[in-house]
């Protein structure tokens, strides 16, 4: 079998549980590290002259992350694509396990049971907070509706504001954003890099959580620790 992934979290998926099947990956998969497959550019603009060389029998995609013309040509050259949707940690291993049956792993991964476990097993929060979520800045946009960080975010009793936004991933004006007052401002590190020095001091005066993308965005290996990881970040930044 030889796949490629435009994907960076199925990226990881497929990696640890298919060793050998990835031919060709995103400039974006950086897990896991040392990862050995040819560089097809980004999730938004793949080489797609360079996929078709690689004679893959799958393409993996996501109708969020990646560009239907892109994979409309794929699909014209006789490459077969695999199109996930991921709106909700639930949807999450269920397309998880439908990406890793076509990729021809028989056997269940045990990092995958883990995580289902680790989900299905939260306690209940014991407090809730509100919070605004930027994934990026000039212009500002946070998280909307029906996505799945907000899905991951309200199962650790994070309730962001514009969940009945009608997009999913609105443009806000800043001052908009800070009259909220939210409890919490999570800012992760991508899509956009919020750091220490690149988000906190829009929202002065209120209380910042610098958090993993990777935990909060990803849906694969990373799933299994997301809620210990984001939980610790979110717990720092609380007075």
């Amino acid at each position: 079998m030889r796949v490629v992934s435009l994907v960076p979290s199925l990226t990881e998926a497929v990696a640890l549980s298919a060793p050998g099947a990835l031919v060709g990956v995103t400039d974006w998969c950086t897990h896991p590290p040392g990862l050995d497959a040819v560089r097809v550019g980004g999730t938004k603009n793949p080489r797609t002259d360079r996929i078709r060389s690689l004679a893959p029998d799958l393409v993996i995609a996501n109708e969020e992350e990646n560009r239907e013309g892109d994979l409309a040509v794929l699909r014209a050259a006789g490459v077969e694509v695999l199109v996930t949707e991921v709106r909700a940690v639930p949807q999450a291993f269920r397309e998880l396990a439908r990406v890793l049956d076509a990729c021809g792993v028989t056997a269940r991964p045990r990092w995958l049971d883990e995580a289902e476990d680790t989900w299905s097993s939260l306690p209940r929060p014991a407090a809730r907070l509100t919070a605004v979520v930027p994934i990026w800045r000039r212009p500002w946009m946070v998280l909307g509706r029906d996505t799945f960080a907000g899905d991951v975010l309200a199962r650790l009793g994070v309730d962001h504001l514009y969940a009945e936004h009608p997009d999913r991933y609105p443009r806000v004006p800043l001052d908009e954003l800070r009259a909220l007052a939210p409890d919490v401002v999570v800012l992760p590190d991508e899509p956009y890099r919020f750091t220490a020095d690149d988000g906190p001091e829009a929202f002065r005066g209120l209380t910042c959580a610098l958090v993993s993308g990777r935990h909060l965005t990803w849906y694969g290996p990373s799933l299994a620790e997301a809620p210990r990881v984001l939980g610790r970040a979110l717990r720092a930044a609380r007075p």
